[in-house]
This record gives structure tokens, C-alpha cells and sequence, in this order.
């Protein structure tokens, strides 16, 4: 997911920013999702704050060996 809105949480999400997603069905009906965020934790935080995005296979490969 990509960061597009940080407003009340400036210190804990950066805009622009691809986050990794930890699936939580109970927040999903609450319309939140949980994600870890800049501390390295995993927090709910309001599904609009965030677009799902696709990446090639190889950009995913990197991005999470980097991880």
C-alpha cells in the first residue's frame, strides 16, 4: 500500500511511502488497515490514508529482500 494521506499521524506515516500490509479481516470492517509503520510496529490506521498498488515482481522481490 502507498501512503496518501498522514494527516493526525505526521510522525508515524510518510506520504508516498509503500507500507507492508499485515491482513486483519476485524479492521478491514471497521474500514482500517493495519500496517507497519516508521516505529517498525504494526498500527490500524484509516483505510483512505492508503492506495493499493501493484509492482512488477522483480521490484516486489527487491523491495522485500530490502526489508
Amino acid at each position: 500500500m502507498i501512503c496518501i494521506k498522514n494527516r493526525d499521524y505526521p510522525a508515524s506515516l510518510e506520504l508516498r511511502k509503500i507500507y507492508r500490509v499485515v491482513p486483519d479481516g476485524t479492521a478491514a470492517a471497521h474500514k482500517q488497515i493495519r500496517v507497519i509503520d516508521e516505529s517498525g510496529e504494526d498500527y490500524l490506521y484509516p483505510a483512505n490514508y492508503f492506495v493499493s498498488i501493484r509492482l512488477p515482481q522483480a521490484v516486489e522481490r527487491a523491495v522485500l529482500q530490502a526489508s
